[in-house]
């Protein structure tokens, strides 16, 4: 998978040719290279130019208007969408969410995020890539918070329009992962599971029960697991966590290590937020150096993880956990069946605990202030808060903080949504 990325962005594309040197140097099968480039949208034995324009042509951005963006597009390129131009310099294609929905319409430019498009700013745009195909000289302002840091230097809006007591407030940096190691690594389960925290992928399941059934699996090694690649269409959170919270969500992923005995874990980021993973890679490496990751953690000896960044390239599968081990593994992003579920065998057939952002940063919470203080929020079967991405026909787009429990109306009426034809809860 890496080494297939980085040919993609040497030559603009893999060459066929290249496919049996790559299997040949990897120790496996021509075959497994060409279903890799065949599986991910990123990917492709057809050469692109070095600047590919991918807008977004998920259901929100079609309703602010993506249709007419396109048409710009296509009438300043002179190219249909799947085409590249005569000169071989931009492709234009479309795909599908990329994470924006609360600043539609978005599109990338190679890894650069271009929001709140409209028909009249294509022309400039198209202009600026042809003087200079430099994509990052199209990011005029920046947006808010670690946004316009310089390792991400992003016009993307964070768009927080309600802050809940658990992820969004302030909160005491590692508090969560000290306390911890004060503890056994039974304890620590033993709070997750008494906190009630049920994992924010989408299944419910109950995250303690998760780390418990992995930390009792039989394997020489067992893995920790981020799952960054939220891809359901209207859905953001993630983005505004990794953005904001880089250092909550690993300190979680780090307690979740103590507690089932892991060494290793694996970040595994969607190629549409490829933007964030300098600033992301800087969050790890400032934790290693304040003995936050890395070899006896805090001066705990023996406790020892550390974290890498898996980066995916544009498969919306990915985001259910077996097809996103497969692709940690670097081959095509296939659901597998289940049982053995990963908690037994998972990433190279290990026991493996996948969670995903916002279930780790609550994890470190609950350490730090305590099971009784977040099961007393929310309602009696689903405690605490959850996070919300609310788009479409509405006046305040963005992220809301809200505790379970809440009813629809109200926040509707919070995000001045006062004309509602219909709601989609989930995701299209």
């Amino acid at each position: 998978m890496d080494v297939v990325r980085e040919v993609q962005e040497t030559f603009d594309h893999v060459p066929r040719a290249a496919f049996g040197l790559i299997a040949a140097e990897t120790n496996t099968h021509r075959v497994e290279v060409e279903s890799v480039v065949s599986f991910y949208a990123f990917l492709s034995e057809k050469k692109k130019g070095g600047v590919v324009i991918r807008l977004c042509d998920d259901i929100i951005d079609r309703f602010k208007g993506a249709a007419a963006v396109a048409a710009a597009f296509q009438k300043e390129l002179g190219v249909d969408f799947g085409e590249t131009t005569a000169d071989g310099s931009i492709s234009l294609e479309k795909t599908p969410c990329v994470g924006m929905s609360d600043q539609a319409p978005a599109m990338m430019v190679n890894d650069v995020v271009v929001t709140n498009l409209t028909p009249e700013l294509v022309p400039d745009i198209v202009k600026r890539l042809r003087a200079n195909p430099d994509p990052r000289g199209l990011v005029h302002e920046l947006g808010d918070g670690n946004n316009a840091d310089p390792l991400v230097q992003a016009m993307v809006n964070n768009n927080i329009r309600e802050s809940g007591p658990v992820i969004l407030s302030a909160y005491r940096r590692d508090a969560g992962l000290r306390k911890a190691l004060t503890q056994t690594p039974e304890e620590v389960i033993e709070d997750v599971k008494t906190s009630g925290l049920r994992g924010r992928g989408g299944a419910g399941f109950l995250t303690g029960l998760k780390w418990e059934l992995t930390r009792k699996s039989v394997g020489a090694e067992k893995f920790i697991l981020c799952n960054a690649d939220e891809g359901e269409p209207g859905t953001f959170k993630d983005r505004v966590l990794l953005t904001e919270r880089a250092g909550l969500m690993l300190e979680g992923m780090t307690i979740a290590a103590y507690a089932i005995g892991a060494e290793t874990g694996i970040i595994y980021l969607r190629g549409e937020y490829a933007y964030l993973r300098p600033f992301l890679e800087e969050k790890m490496n400032q934790r290693r150096a304040a003995r936050l990751l890395g070899n006896d953690i805090l001066g705990k000896e023996g406790f020892n993880f550390d974290a890498r960044i898996q980066m995916g390239a544009g498969a919306y599968v990915c985001g259910e956990e077996t097809s996103l081990i497969s692709s940690c593994e670097g081959t095509r992003g296939d659901p597998t069946d289940r049982t053995p579920f990963p908690v037994v065998k998972g990433y190279m057939v290990s026991p493996t605990a996948v969670n995903n952002v916002e279930s780790y940063c609550c994890a470190a919470r609950i350490m730090d202030l305590g099971p009784g203080w977040f099961s007393g929020l929310g309602t009696e079967r689903s405690s605490g808060t959850k996070l919300l991405s609310v788009c479409g026909d509405c006046d305040r787009p963005g992220i809301y903080e809200v505790p379970f429990g809440i009813k629809l109306a109200d926040l509707l009426q919070r995000a001045g949504a006062d004309d509602v034809a219909c709601v989609s809860v989930g995701g299209p």
